[in-house]
């Protein structure tokens, strides 16, 4: 099965990006491909590579790892609004328009959408 996970809430807000990471974990261990993350609205703050809180779990670099493996999309529109730039963000994402989301909506047998 073809998946593609969207990601609405930032890394402290709640528990959605643990939960969509270890969700895209889970489905490539059992043979599915994720065809992508897309980082939407306060989704983009999991990929700001500054947010290093210590003695808590590091969900931007639990999510540069993933990164590795599927591709993950940054809301361009979304980091601007909210004052992150490229160099804002962690190696293993890039920033997309909303043409990609689409895209990625369109190739995926399903949609998985985390923190709405």
């Amino acid at each position: 099965m073809r998946i593609g996970v969207i990601l609405l809430t930032g890394p402290y807000q709640t528990e959605s990006a643990d939960t969509a990471i270890h969700f895209v974990e889970a489905a490539l261990k059992k043979g599915h491909t994720v065809k992508g993350v897309f980082l939407f609205m306060d989704g983009v703050y999991n990929s700001n590579r500054n947010v290093n809180p210590p003695g808590e779990r590091n969900v931007v670099a639990i999510l540069n790892a993933v990164g590795e493996k599927v591709p993950v999309t940054v809301c361009a529109a979304c980091a601007r609004f909210r004052g992150m730039k490229k160099d804002n963000l962690t190696e293993n994402v890039r920033l997309g328009g909303l043409g990609e989301l689409v895209n990625l909506v369109q190739s995926c047998d399903r949609i998985i959408t985390f923190g709405g």
